[in-house]
């Protein structure tokens, strides 16, 4: 009697089972169903349907086909290896042993073979699922018009096509290795393998079958070998210390692999006609893998090791220098940075110059305040209410007031759920009464008020701005007609609001009145997804696992339900193809309350590109503290292709091509329709007005520039001229960057101020200022700039100018008085300034109480001209340190301005005569001239050059006619002493400066 190897399970056992099968599939298709269902309904709302059935429908494909595909390959070996079985097996110990296990699986050996396959296609169809990104690019990518280097393919077959044929045939090994798996097991357990008995150890069936999956296996490694000498352009060269192929990866390691390529189709066709037509057994075939692997090792690894080893390393900076060339233009190219403008400025004046007093292009526009600490002040001022909030960090733009344009510091009033008191925490409350918050506060960038204030010009809750201020009255200077928002920052992913008329009367907190009062609103606006129907407010309270969705009457049939209401969240929902930036910022633009958002098209097979961290390279003092932190990707090109809006108010989303030449935007727009991305000049004049240079993208080509701005393979290849990104100047020891800072201001060579995003790095190992790198638009366009000063100069670097300006004897000694057990002293953003031949340093000093609720107040301001220790004042503002820096120009020994591009003089030798009366009077007013030709030149400005040139000629003359008053009958004194003479004119070339 034959006993079942497994034992029969009773049928109240399989009943449970089955509906604990049946449940789990329930929920699970439950859970799924309604998250597909409230995502078409929130598509729907921001009209981006075509994102949700696109990317739904790639996924699906890519699920059945690969899934399919893998299930079929794999089912149908295991079936092969089946009907292949032989009719009679030799009697042995090992066959007998086997016996249990074929009854157990002939009754039903379709369903096991159906549900192996199914089990493996499903997971091989998760995983396809996952590449919906890769095929979408591989079937709508186009060229880039530039073509690599070494084999002249267009770099669209890199970014577009290479990654998702390396996937597949990732998938074709993958089938095949399980294909042969299983056939192995199921010849072995029917007997067409065996391990024991007389004659042949596999039947001609078993080894047609089994041999053919090993030759289509060494196929699909010859395809390998073809798609690594593409892939090899983008790998790590170690010799050169760069992505790409470097030199021997070029003359040995790519002939090895086509060589290679070439064996394993010998190998595979061997592996075929020897084991089933000549010599119908596995010895030759044997031998020609071991061949393989042994060719594999010697021609792939040895020998490109000896070329390396023996003739690349000895005199690596010759041999890798066409290579390194290549890596640095790709790497130039692929991040944007091929077009940045280098210039170089002497930084020669040590000396304050008294066109200082004078300036309103770099000095008038300085900023003070800093959007990291008076985010606090913000708050205490302007909160109004506890459950307001600005946030950690403030942003900065600029707006035209009265026709002049000005950077300002700008937050929006939100709700801030966890502030709200157990009271108002209630579902009611949360979710129907606290809605939204109120208006766009901004204050000038460069002005204060009240000790230390920022003076508030937008974002009034009372009749008036002196309510707001506290101790200045103020007008609404940046009006929005509709200041309510729904969509901020500040929102989380449980934040939904429930919105619309729910009566008579308005449920929705507004604002405060400015009688004490509290004004009501009701919601009007577009934007949200309808709920007033019973299966909407089921499938909701599904949703949200919340039952308050069909019991209570604040919700009827007219609510609506808003959610993913933080900017960035809603952008990168409708964009889930794009890269966003860490710092939306918000705009009033044609009086709403714009959200603006940048947006990177990025990959990371651009051939010899050098490849970078995203989050890495973007990390600084700021990430996690007012801006997101970007996920972790590896990229070797990025293109700031989409400037992406969304209304504070009904949170509708807009796409604007902004680099519309970039190949990857063009086929994302493809992959979509075509219409997914508004075009470029759809941009509305206002809005543009906003876009700023994005500041992650900056940080990206910032941080590749202290390398990459070096375009002589050698001098790369030393790393001599390398530069570095600063500590934060404060607090160098915590290993945190230094944030770049935007500023609206005019640098020498531009032709005016322009809003501007900035940072100073200093060389490798060195705190002497290097170069300061801007980036900004021009007419629109994207512009990087970077001004290079001397390798020797004497200008010190941020980290440098802190610690000497704070450690002087008389400025520590009020710091100290500021500083207390009472009060800390916070600084804000050390600014970088080139003027006049020279380096303006600005930092300004906050003081903050350490009482419960108090905030940083501007107290003081650092400045710092020339090299950074010479020059160095503390003043209660600006223009009275602009003027005691002056003064101290004045006052030094041999302050005489320098001639374009010279050196100020220096100590040493005898003094010259000091100068009284009229004469001083005249020298004065020619120094002054000089300042202003100086300034002039650095402008750009001919017509103010022409006037000062003039104003410069007239006053020499009047120096003339003084020193001829003063000395009518000049004679050399006995000791040899030079007559007065006057200051030394700048060269009248308009270049002089650069």
């Amino acid at each position: 009697m034959r006993s079942s190897p497994l034992p029969r399970m009773s049928r109240r056992g399989r009943a449970t089972i089955g509906v604990l099968i049946g449940v789990f599939v329930l929920f699970t298709l439950l859970g799924w169903g309604v998250n597909a269902w409230t995502d078409w309904l929130w598509f729907e709302e921001v009209r981006y349907t075509q994102i949700f059935t696109g990317v739904l429908g790639t996924r699906l494909l890519l699920f059945l086909v690969i899934g399919l595909g893998m299930a079929l390959i794999v089912a149908g070996n295991l079936w092969l290896g089946y009907r292949l079985r032989p009719q009679l097996r030799p009697h042995s110990a090992e066959q007998a042993t086997l016996e249990r296990y074929r009854m157990l699986l002939s009754p039903r050996l379709g369903t096991w073979i159906a549900l192996v396959s199914a089990v493996i296609g499903l997971f091989a169809g998760l995983s396809a699922q996952s590449r919906w990104s890769q095929w979408l690019l591989f079937r709508n990518g186009g060229s880039f018009g530039v073509k690599d280097p070494e084999f002249g393919v267009d770099v669209g077959f890199y970014v577009f096509q290479l990654p998702f044929w390396r996937y597949l045939l990732g998938v074709g090994f993958t089938v095949v290795v399980l294909a042969l798996l299983g056939a192995l097991a199921m010849h072995y357990v029917f007997g067409g393998v065996r391990l024991q008995g007389i004659g042949d150890r596999m039947t001609n069936g078993a080894r047609a079958h089994l041999s053919t999956l090993v030759a289509v296996f060494v196929l699909l490694k010859a395809v390998a070998y073809v798609l690594d000498r593409r892939a090899m352009l983008l790998e790590y060269n170690e010799g050169a210390k760069l992505y790409g192929a470097g030199y021997a990866d070029v003359n040995a390691l790519l002939p090895a692999k086509e060589i290679l390529a070439y064996i394993s189709v010998v190998v595979a066709i061997a592996i075929i006609v020897f084991s089933n037509a000549v010599m119908r057994n596995l010895v030759w075939p044997g031998i020609s893998l071991a061949l393989l692997g042994v060719s594999a090792v010697a021609i792939g690894g040895i020998y490109p090791w000896a070329v390396q080893t023996f003739e690349v390393k000895p005199s690596a900076r010759d041999k890798e220098a066409p290579y390194i060339e290549r890596s640095i233009e790709a790497t130039r190219a692929a991040y944007g940075l091929a077009g940045a403008k280098s210039a170089g400025y002497a930084a020669s004046n040590l000396t304050p110059p008294p066109s200082l007093a004078t300036d309103t292009s770099v000095v008038g526009n300085a900023r003070l305040l800093d959007p990291q600490l008076v985010s606090e002040t913000y708050t205490q001022l302007q909160q109004v209410r506890g459950f307001y909030d600005f946030g950690p960090k403030l942003d900065i733009d600029r707006y035209a007031v009265d026709g002049k344009t000005s950077d300002y510091v700008v937050g929006v009033r939100e709700i801030n759920y966890d502030e709200l008191t157990p009271q108002q925490s209630n579902w009611i409350n949360r979710h129907t009464v606290y809605t939204h918050g109120y208006g766009l506060v901004a204050a000038p960038a460069n002005q204060v008020v009240c000790g230390g204030q920022p003076y508030f010009v937008s974002g009034f809750l009372g009749d008036s701005g002196k309510e707001a201020q506290g101790c200045a009255s103020a007008t609404e200077q940046i009006p929005a007609k509709q200041p309510r928002i729904y969509y901020g920052e500040r929102m989380k992913a449980d934040d939904y609001a429930i919105v619309g008329q729910t009566g008579e009367r308005n449920v929705e907190f507004d604002r405060p009145t400015s009688s004490g009062g509290e004004q009501y609103y009701t919601y009007t606006g577009e934007g949200g997804v309808k709920i007033g129907s019973f299966t909407r407010r089921l499938l909701y309270a599904i949703k949200e696992q919340e039952s308050n969705f069909l019991l209570s009457e604040a919700v009827n049939q007219d609510s609506k339900l808003l959610y993913v209401r933080n900017p960035r969240d809603r952008v990168e929902k409708v964009a889930p193809f794009l890269t966003l930036d860490g710092d939306p910022y918000p705009a009033v633009v044609n009086g709403r309350v714009l959200w603006i958002v940048d947006g990177y098209t990025t990959a990371a097979t651009y051939p010899y590109a050098e490849r970078v961290n995203l989050q890495a390279e973007t990390a600084d003092e700021l990430t996690g503290r007012g801006t997101f932190q970007l996920a972790r990707e590896n990229v070797n090109y990025i293109r700031n292709s989409v400037k992406a809006t969304v209304d504070a108010y009904d949170g509708t989303v807009k796409l604007y091509a902004f680099d519309e030449t970039d190949p990857v935007l063009k086929a994302w727009n493809k992959a979509f329709g075509g219409e997914l991305v508004l075009p470029k000049g759809d941009i509305p004049a206002e809005l543009a007005e906003h876009f700023r240079y994005p500041a992650d993208l900056f940080k990206v080509q910032r941080n590749l520039l202290t390398k990459f701005h070096v375009t002589d393979p050698g001098d790369f290849y030393s790393g001599q001229d390398f530069w570095q990104v600063p500590n934060v100047p404060d607090a160098p020891d915590s290993g945190q960057k230094q944030p770049p800072y935007y500023l609206f201001t005019q640098f020498p060579g531009q032709e005016a101020p322009r809003f501007q995003l900035t940072s100073a790095v200093t060389p490798n190992g060195r705190q002497n200022l290097a170069a300061l790198i801007s980036g900004s638009y021009v007419d629109g366009q994207p512009r990087l700039e970077v001004l290079e000063l001397p390798d020797q100069t004497r200008i010190s670097g941020p980290v440098q100018v802190h610690q000497q300006m704070s450690n002087n004897g008389d400025i520590r000694q009020q710091l100290n008085l500021l500083s207390s057990n009472q009060a800390q002293v916070q600084y804000g953003n050390l600014l970088s300034l080139p003027f006049a031949d020279g380096m303006l340093y600005v930092e300004p000093v906050y003081v903050k109480s350490s009482n419960q609720d108090a905030y940083p107040l501007l107290q003081k301001v650092l400045l710092s001209y020339g090299d950074g220790g010479s020059y160095v004042v503390l003043a209660n503002n600006l223009t009275d340190g602009i003027k005691q820096l002056v003064e101290q120009g004045k006052r030094a020994p041999g302050a005489t301005p320098p001639s374009t591009g010279g050196n100020p003089p220096t100590g040493g030798g005898t003094s010259p005569p000091v100068l009284t009366g009229a004469l001083a009077e005249a020298a004065g007013k020619v120094q002054s001239a000089i300042a202003e030709v100086k300034a002039a030149q650095t402008s750009g400005d001919f017509e103010r050059y022409g006037r000062a040139l003039k104003a410069l000629d007239e006053a020499m003359t009047a120096f003339q006619e003084a020193q001829v008053a003063a000395n009518p009958s000049p004679a050399p004194s006995a000791s040899g002493s030079p007559s007065a003479s006057p200051p030394a004119a700048p060269s009248s070339s308009p270049s002089a400066n650069g």
